[in-house]
């Protein structure tokens, strides 16, 4: 049976890779320190006897017992107030952390997936973005933190490739969005649809023009199991290439919830990207992968989860 190692195992994306891989027929083993998983993700993992847990802090060690076939890093703060909150945790697991990860393979023999992120193009002028754009941003800035951990996590990657051989992937995430999401993260999917579901003021940062593309969860790690079994060295865009202002995404939130929720507009954030549409040409030709999840039916499969964490039978109840 392969056996393959996930970091940030209790978090929104690493919890559903767990499970895939279960799927897929591999033993997992579950790396997370919870500074912002949640125990609650690992329940149903925990239930399936190839499936193992070890709460270990990635950016200060990272050890396995046994042999490992993958390892997939996927620990890191991903949202504005983690940022604000935890800035320089972000930036120990993007560079420590990362590179823990990557030695933890080299010791193994094992291939290794970094999950990067589309932030690595900034507030990107180029648009839709491709992987050999080198992007636009702020290393000073308030969400540097982030941005600069991830593309240090891809330098880190490729010298480990170069240096000692490691098979290695790199995957650009886009905004994802499914069940397990934390509910008050800053992110725009938790925020309108948590508020539509309470019938509360719809939260929107500046005047709702700028874009972004929503991947449904499940089409994600999809995309990044693919990639893993794939031979491709180079970053890959994995995301939805249908772009939707963010006022339309909270009007497409509001039908899906049956909410009347007003729209509440509120400052922009320093170097919050105007743009953000991922070019999947790369995704299509080499790993055979595109979204197949509409808008409609990943919103249908995710209120479920934020009605239960709210207590919530329909909007505003």
């Amino acid at each position: 049976m392969p056996r393959a190692l996930v970091t940030g195992a209790a978090g929104f994306l690493g919890s559903h890779l767990c499970e895939r891989l279960l799927a897929d027929g591999f033993e997992v083993v579950g790396v997370d320190n919870f500074i912002t998983g949640d125990r609650r993700n690992l329940d149903g993992l925990l239930q399936d006897p190839r499936f193992s847990f070890q709460e270990q802090d990635v950016s200060v060690e990272l050890t396995c017992e046994g042999p490992l076939d993958r390892v997939y890093n996927f620990a890191s703060p991903a949202s504005p107030i983690d940022y604000a909150q935890l800035p320089l945790e972000t930036l120990r697991v993007g560079s420590r952390g990362t590179e823990n990860a990557l030695q933890l393979a080299v010791d193994k023999g094992a291939r290794f997936l970094q999950a990067s992120t589309s932030e690595c193009y900034g507030d990107p002028l180029v648009h839709p973005q491709q992987e050999d754009y080198w992007g636009n941003v702020n290393p000073v800035g308030p969400r540097s933190c982030y941005d600069e951990a991830k593309r240090y996590g891809e330098a880190v990657t490729m010298a480990f490739h170069r240096t000692h051989g490691v098979e290695t992937r790199i995957m650009r995430i886009f905004n994802t969005y499914g069940p397990r999401m934390r509910l008050e993260d800053g992110r725009v999917v938790p925020a309108l649809v948590g508020a539509a579901l309470q019938g509360k003021p719809m939260p929107i940062f500046g005047d709702g023009s700028q874009t972004r593309s929503f991947c449904y969860v499940d089409d994600l790690i999809d995309g990044a199991v693919r990639l893993m079994e794939s031979e491709e060295l180079r970053p890959v865009n994995i995301g939805n290439p249908s772009e939707i202002t963010i006022l339309e995404f909270a009007q497409a939130v509001r039908e899906a919830v049956g909410s009347d929720s007003e729209i509440e507009f509120h400052p922009l954030p320093k170097d919050d990207p105007k743009r953000r549409r991922p070019d999947i040409t790369r995704a299509r030709e080499v790993l055979g992968w595109e979204p197949k999840v509409s808008l409609v039916e990943g919103l249908k499969r995710t209120l479920p989860f934020f009605r239960e964490r709210l207590g919530v039978s329909s909007a505003g109840v």
